[in-house]
C-alpha cells in the first residue's frame, strides 16, 4: 500500500490506509482524528482498540455493531456487573472477537472507568488533560513517519494500567489517541488534516 496520501475518485485526497473500502473511508472521513469528549464513547473506543490488538481495525469496524449489541452499548455501569453467565454468553457470540482475557479485561476496565467518574471530573477530562485539552496536530507527510507509540502514549498507558485498565499498552493507547483526536495524524496532504481538529462529534444515539 502507498505510504502517501492518494486522490480518490470523488476528488478528495485521503490518507492511504482506508483504501477504497466504503466503510473504512467513511470512518476515516467522519470519525478518525475528530476530537471525542464523551466519557462513555471514549471507554468504548479504548475497549475496541484493545480487541483490535493482533487484528486489523477494519475487522473490528465491521463487527462494531455486534460488539455494541453484545456489550450493552458499552455502558460501563452495566458491564462492571457482568457475571460468569454473561461472560459465557459472550464467549459463544460469533459476532464479536471471542477472547476471554479481553472480555474479562473489558469488565475490569469498566470498574476502573466508574472509579474515575466517581472520584474526579470524569474520564474525558482525565484523558484530555494529558494534552492540555486540545488536539496535538502533527505534520506527517507519509505513513512511514507516523510512530506506533510516543513518550506520551507510554505515560498514559502506565497511568491507565495503574488505575486498573486492561489491554492499554503504549501502542494501543497511541492508536486510541489518533482515533479520538487527541492527536491529529492525518497526513498533511489529506483533506481531513485541516478540518478534523476543529470538528466536534455529535453524540451517538444510544441503543435502548
Amino acid at each position: 500500500m502507498s505510504r502517501t496520501a492518494r486522490l480518490h475518485p470523488d476528488g478528495l485526497i485521503r490518507c492511504p490506509w482506508p483504501g477504497d473500502d466504503p466503510l473504512y473511508v467513511a470512518y476515516h472521513d467522519t470519525e478518525w482524528g475528530v476530537p471525542e469528549y464523551d466519557d462513555r464513547a471514549l471507554y468504548e473506543k479504548l475497549i475496541l482498540d484493545g480487541f483490535q490488538a493482533g487484528l486489523s481495525w477494519i475487522t473490528i469496524l465491521r463487527k462494531r455493531d455486534n460488539f455494541r449489541r453484545a456489550f450493552d452499548d458499552f455502558r460501563p455501569e452495566k458491564i462492571a456487573r457482568y457475571t460468569d453467565k454473561k461472560i459465557h454468553a459472550l464467549m459463544n457470540d460469533a459476532g464479536i472477537v471471542r477472547n476471554r482475557a479481553k472480555v474479562e479485561g473489558t469488565i475490569l476496565s469498566a470498574k476502573a472507568w466508574l472509579k474515575i467518574q466517581e472520584d474526579g471530573d470524569g474520564f474525558s477530562k482525565f484523558l484530555w488533560d494529558f494534552v492540555d485539552g486540545r488536539p496535538k496536530v502533527n505534520q506527517f507527510k507519509t505513513t512511514a513517519s507516523v510512530p506506533a507509540s510516543t513518550p506520551l502514549s507510554i505515560k498514559i498507558s502506565k497511568e491507565l494500567s495503574t488505575r486498573g485498565f486492561k489491554f492499554v499498552g503504549p501502542t494501543i493507547v497511541y492508536a486510541f489517541m489518533q482515533a479520538t483526536g487527541m492527536v491529529n495524524d492525518h497526513l498533511v496532504t489529506c483533506f481531513c488534516h485541516e478540518t478534523c481538529s476543529g470538528k466536534r462529534r455529535s453524540p451517538r444515539l444510544k441503543a435502548l
